[in-house]
């Protein structure tokens, strides 16, 4: 059969994980007359697969046989999710409407597609955890991050690990909007008490995001609140999210704020430039533009903060490389991005530090660390001298970012002066780093 021959093809030219995420899936319904008509398990995964697969598959397919036309379907009558009678929200199989709910799912965000670093280790740690019922962090757990950090990904990636390995599970997942919606309808319809049972006695593992935007719905608060207390002392399982810290979340009960930090609380943070560099890559492989380090490495110096940016880039990127039909370059890539953030890229003492961080192959816990060691002081000395030119943060400040006072944020400063007087190699050095800073 010639699907079983493409697979095998495209096992041996994608990475595993890739191969059993997107082709694996797949089924072949009908192979005849030069068709072969495909099917995946939803449209969103379908229009994964078509935007970045189909053509792979039809090259290949056209290497190994006569098939002229490949067509990809949704598979009908699937076994995995239903929508629900109303709303369009899905469900599980085999529990009734109005039992389990769920968001729509993006395909794309799996544990396998996520990309940890030291600003999402904690959360990606303890996702996958209450993904798979290990309680070594606990049964609940509240994480918070800035816009497009990963907080829902990581969330959806803990669903779509309990839909493969525990499908029975009676989970819900939605917005903190949905459940207050689905609340005030209860209230109209005089239906409050079967609202509660449904997340009391019909849930497993409960999912809410955004929490934020439950500010001044005292009544919402209420009732979450006498949910979260039941289903945390009974040992079932429940993630928050929400784009602020608990303890900057206003017009928040007190009740209900220290009930959702009952269990772990973790942020993340803005990815570093190792991981911005390992995103970007693997998106630009993703997307079939290769991997060059030149156009990695000026992209994640230039696009920080949230990782949407970056994905952003990179669909505009691979779309003036086709328009032009020619390799996507370092100049296709600035053009992009200029466009995008505006030629002028804020220097900061935290971009600084992540630069030092990658050309001296040093980590912020290092710099930040107590040790003397040449291999950290000197960087350490020489980022605490370029955030003090490049930025119009404090020496007090400075010494923050690197654990250290002012007084020896001072002494960095004057050492490098002096070794750039005397080290022609150290004076080109530092020549070298503001140049990388002021792209």
């Amino acid at each position: 059969m010639l699907w079983n021959a493409i697979k095998t093809s495209l096992q041996g030219t994608l990475p595993e994980s890739e191969f059993g995420l997107w082709i694996k899936p797949l089924e072949c319904r009908r192979e005849e007359k030069q068709v072969l008509e495909l099917v995946g398990p939803d449209r969103f995964f379908c229009a994964w697969v078509e935007d970045r697969y189909l053509g792979l598959i039809r090259q290949t397919a056209e290497k190994l046989g006569e098939i002229s036309n490949i067509q990809l379907k949704v598979a009908e009558n699937r076994p995995m999710q239903v929508e629900s009678d109303k709303g369009g929200q899905l469900r599980l199989p085999g529990i009734a409407s109005g039992g389990a709910r769920l968001r729509s799912l993006h395909p794309a965000f799996t544990f396998e597609q996520f990309m940890v670093g030291e600003s999402n280790l904690l959360a990606r740690s303890a996702c996958s955890a209450l993904a798979t019922g290990d309680s070594t962090f606990g049964n609940c757990l509240f994480m918070n991050s800035s816009t497009g950090l990963g907080k829902s990904h990581l969330t959806q990636a803990v669903v779509h690990q309990v839909l493969r390995s525990a499908p029975s599970t009676r989970l819900h997942y939605l917005t903190a909007q949905q459940f207050s919606a689905e609340m005030v309808k209860g209230i109209r319809s005089n239906s409050m008490e079967q609202f509660s049972k449904k997340y009391i006695n019909n849930c497993d593992m409960l999912l809410v995001e955004d929490i934020h935007t439950l500010t001044g719905k005292n009544k919402t608060q209420e009732e979450l609140n006498t949910i979260l207390d039941y289903l945390i002392k009974s040992g079932r399982r429940v993630i928050l999210t929400s784009a602020l810290a608990p303890n900057k979340i206003k017009g928040i009960d007190d009740d209900f704020r220290s009930r959702m930090t009952s269990g772990l609380v973790t942020g993340i943070e803005s990815p570093d430039y190792a991981t911005r560099a390992r995103i970007i890559r693997h998106k630009l492989q993703l997307h079939g533009l290769g991997g060059n380090d030149d156009l990695v490495g000026f992209m994640a110096e230039s696009l920080q903060g949230d990782i949407r940016r970056m994905e952003s880039a990179i669909i505009g990127i691979k779309a003036k490389s086709c328009l032009h039909n020619t390799p996507a370059d370092l100049n296709i890539a600035k053009e992009v991005i200029y466009g995008l953030i505006g030629r002028a890229v804020e220097i900061t003492g935290e971009s600084i530090r992540d630069l030092i961080g990658s050309q001296f192959r040093v980590s912020i816990d290092d710099l930040r660390s107590r040790s003397r060691k040449r291999s950290v002081s000197f960087p350490r000395q020489m980022a605490m001298y370029l955030t003090r030119k490049y930025t119009k943060k404090s020496l007090a400040d400075i010494g923050d970012m690197y654990n250290r006072d002012h007084s020896t944020v001072l002494y960095a400063i004057k050492v490098i002066t002096k070794d750039m007087s005397r080290e022609t190699s150290i004076r080109e050095q530092v020549e070298l780093l503001c140049n990388k800073i002021k792209k």
